[in-house]
């Protein structure tokens, strides 16, 4: 019961360490920026730690930071090799083919409009389909490696990525479209000036929303069939054995590459898009 009381107790802190550095005259910096979630980071850690230790929680249940910390430490072996296969071949290979496809796409359904009438709405057909429907078909049509899972990333990726780029190419007014025909501008000199640029915004959001489906669907691919290796056949095999100290170190690996991930691409939009108001206000 102590350590519950010394839970609460942490938290309380945490909260108005919090409260202060958010209100404090330094609260825009980029010090506090790093403060903050740093500390309310902490603070869930050692107050989920005390809890767990104070109501004696057993390990198939919760098991607490340090527990998965330590089999953290004694399994990176294993956990490097799942990261190799999901990470670095399923979800990367999957994700760079879906984005530069549907990128390419985007620009013939901007160039042609009966593509925009007739697959968009197709489109939002097919990204409305649940993956725990498509990744089996996909797994057996590709086999049981990676390569499905890529499969699977391309089809979660493929369409948010069209659309986001598709709404950025129509970003241009038509005052400014119109000044670049009076320029006598062909349409790719338009698109490569104006248009492009343009989107920019848009289509960074896409690949950033795309870099957390690419991961989720080559882990939950995996549930489906997959060589003794990789994310989801460790988190389903351990679910299995009630390891659950391994499914928490998987977690970890999985939200570490996905931060490290969408940070890569967000660092790229504040190079490319320096000039866009969202940027500038940063």
């Amino acid at each position: 019961m102590i350590l519950v009381i010394a839970a609460i107790v942490v938290w309380v802190f945490g909260w108005w360490l919090n409260s202060r550095l958010a209100s404090g005259p330094q609260a825009d910096s980029q010090l506090v920026r790093f403060l903050a979630p740093l500390i309310f980071g902490l603070t869930i850690i050692a107050a989920w730690e005390l809890v767990v230790r104070g109501l004696d929680v057993p390990l198939v249940i919760l098991p607490a930071p340090s527990a998965i910390a330590l089999r953290f430490g004694d399994s990176l072996p294993i956990l490097w090799a799942d990261f190799v296969q999901t990470i670095l071949k399923g979800a990367l290979s999957g994700y760079v083919i879906g984005c530069g496809a549907a990128f390419l796409m985007a620009i013939a359904v901007d160039r042609w409009d009966f593509l925009r009438l007739g697959l968009l709405p197709v489109g939002n057909f097919v990204a409305a389909l649940p993956i725990v429907g498509t990744a089996p078909i996909l797994v057996m049509w590709f086999g049981f490696d990676w390569h499905s899972k890529s499969a699977v990333v391309v089809v979660m990726v493929f369409f948010p990525m069209l659309v986001n780029t598709v709404a950025g190419l129509r970003e241009a007014t038509a005052m400014q479209r119109d000044l670049m025909e009076t320029y006598a501008a062909t349409y790719w000199q338009s698109f490569l000036k104006l248009r492009l640029p343009a989107a920019m915004p848009f289509i960074f959001n896409g690949l950033k929303i795309s870099t957390t489906l690419a991961l989720i669907g080559a882990i939950v691919a995996e549930f489906f069939g997959s060589p003794i290796v990789g994310m989801g056949f460790r988190i389903s095999t351990s679910v299995g054995q009630l390891s659950l100290d391994m499914v928490w170190a998987e977690i970890v690996v999985a939200a570490l590459a996905g931060t490290a991930f969408y940070g890569l691409v967000a660092g790229i939009e504040k190079a490319v898009t320096f000039w866009h108001p969202s940027q500038r206000e940063q």
